[in-house]
């Protein structure tokens, strides 16, 4: 076995041009379907995961103050961010589904190209 011929194959295989396949896109249409649902679960459930925190540092009186007003603005507070955190994995998952139903056509039709029209 030749090992510097397959070096020499994989740094140029690096730098060649490549030509868009229909393998690459099928990964790019997939990418995009599942993108949007992916970066509101994160975004949403970041900032609920920061409610839920702010409104437990209210309670222990971290910050603001200690007195009744603070302890109820922290349990709102903290309510809200974990029922956020419940309600955050079946919205991704409702997100998900209809933006895989949207790509949905594109994507078979394509895996079909692929794999030569087999099901």
């Amino acid at each position: 076995m030749n090992t510097d011929r397959i070096y020499a194959e994989a740094i140029a295989n690096e730098y060649s041009k490549k030509s868009a396949s229909k393998v690459v896109a099928l990964k790019k249409l997939d990418r995009r379907a599942k993108l949007p649902a992916r970066l509101f679960a994160w975004i949403f459930g970041t900032v609920c995961t920061l409610l839920a925190g702010t409104g437990m540092c209210l309670v222990m009186g971290v910050i603001g103050g200690e007195g009744a007003v603070f302890m109820a603005l922290g349990v709102v507070t903290g309510v809200i961010g974990f029922v956020g955190m419940g309600v955050n994995y079946p919205i991704y998952r409702r997100l998900l589904r209809r933006s895989k139903d949207k790509y949905a056509g594109d994507i078979i039709r394509l895996a079909g190209e692929i794999t030569g029209g087999e099901e």
